[in-house]
């Protein structure tokens, strides 16, 4: 995020329609950009500083990706987290950090758990001062490292967009979070899992890690309507 705590902002560099898509996937995942709200070409345009052109190339981009949704004779429109899209996402999340999680292994594991205890730190430090939104921060940054670690530039790729979907659930999730340190201790055991060198243990957690994510969406304290 930007010093002035915004990502639709004017670019401060050559305008290209990834570094617009990249702001756009931010606006969303921070939630500047809500769920369901609809873009306006010639705002949007005006706000980034940019022609009509690559910004129309951008938002093609996420529309790629899943992130914004064409409905005809309406426009473009950020998706919605429905129950659905929740479930699916974490479904393909799970595959992902799976698959990167057995990379992982193939390279060097033990290195991989000490640089994601680390992060684990941090979060609970964060947690002890009851700061949701850097527990958050660090949350995603965890599962980036992780996938990173895998050295697989496909894997990355696709996480990144589940990771902008991700933070748009974590802002619904923090009130379940709210005076809990579960997610430090969800986190912590699956870096301990890493360093142990045990590939069975750190998958069993990994999958335990999306189960219970879901289980507080539907457990009632997301504005998610209609989850369960």
């Amino acid at each position: 995020m930007t010093s002035t705590g915004r990502y639709i902002e004017p670019l401060v560099r050559e305008s290209t329609p990834s570094i617009i898509a990249d702001k756009l996937r931010n606006a969303i995942g921070s939630g500047e950009l809500r769920a369901g709200q609809q873009l306006g070409e010639a705002e949007l345009a005006r706000e980034l500083g940019v022609s009509r052109g690559p910004l129309r190339e951008g938002m093609q981009r996420l529309t790629q990706e899943g992130l914004l949704m064409s409905i005809r004779n309406r426009g473009l429109f950020v998706i919605e987290m429905t129950p659905e899209n929740v479930r699916d996402m974490y479904v393909a999340r799970s595959a992902v950090e799976r698959a990167a999680g057995a990379q992982i292994f193939v390279h060097d594991p033990v290195a991989a758990g000490d640089a994601l205890l680390a992060l684990t730190d941090q979060m609970a430090q964060s947690a002890a001062r009851r700061d949701i939104a850097a527990v958050s921060e660090s949350d995603i940054e965890f599962h980036q490292l992780l996938v990173s670690l895998a050295k697989s530039p496909r894997l990355t790729r696709i996480h990144k967009t589940l990771l902008t979907e991700t933070r748009m659930c974590i802002h619904a999730l923090e009130e379940t979070y709210r005076y809990s340190d579960v997610r430090v201790t969800e986190h912590h055991g699956i870096a301990a899992a890493f360093t142990a060198s045990d590939p069975v243990l750190t998958d069993e957690r990994l999958v335990a890690h999306m189960e219970d994510a879901l289980v507080r969406l539907a457990n009632g304290a997301s504005p998610l309507r209609g989850f369960a």
